[in-house]
């Protein structure tokens, strides 16, 4: 049994609202093929919500929602264009198979996703650390906080890069 077969009132919101959602994002993506995407991504994310039933607002609903998965799909779209202009500046030996280029862009998706799981001042400290070569004491200073926490926050991200690895393995 699927589970729009067990939950009534996903498949009324779906068949009463699906339309009217792609159209909404149709108009804020200009594609249509997009747009189909997003709606579908947009139901898939509330199937088997139990307090569907309960909605008095269900176009204001799937609004919050789209826009949800409307922001995670710009930055999916922001880091793979970032991507891509990387590798465009590689020289031609060294580019790589789509097979490779599949699983960068799938390793960078990872990441991103782990990174937005951090709090925003952990994942600042990391960034810090990591892509700028900055040392702990000068972000406890930048970010006006001690050295001790700095260290946590750093704990904090390594942990989840660890959990995120064990999750691929």
């Amino acid at each position: 049994m699927t589970a729009a077969a067990t939950h009534p009132h996903f498949t009324a919101l779906y068949s009463d609202h699906h339309s009217w959602l792609h159209r909404w994002l149709c108009v804020k993506l200009g594609n249509a093929s997009d747009a189909a995407d997003l709606a579908q991504d947009t139901f898939t994310r509330i199937l088997g919500r139990a307090d569907l039933a309960a909605l008095h607002e269900p176009r204001a609903f799937l609004t919050t929602v789209a826009k949800g998965v409307l922001v995670n799909w710009y930055q999916r779209q922001a880091l793979e264009r970032a991507y891509l202009e990387a590798l465009a500046a590689l020289p031609e030996p060294a580019t790589l198979s789509p097979e490779q280029r599949m699983l960068i862009l799938e390793t960078l998706h990872q990441i991103d996703a782990m990174l937005d799981a951090l709090p925003p001042k952990v994942k600042q400290a990391f960034l810090m650390a990591q892509l700028d070569g900055v040392g702990y004491a000068d972000i406890a200073e930048h970010l006006g906080l001690s050295l001790i926490t700095i260290k946590r926050y750093m704990k904090q991200a390594f942990l989840q890069c660890l959990l995120m690895l064990e999750d691929a393995a």
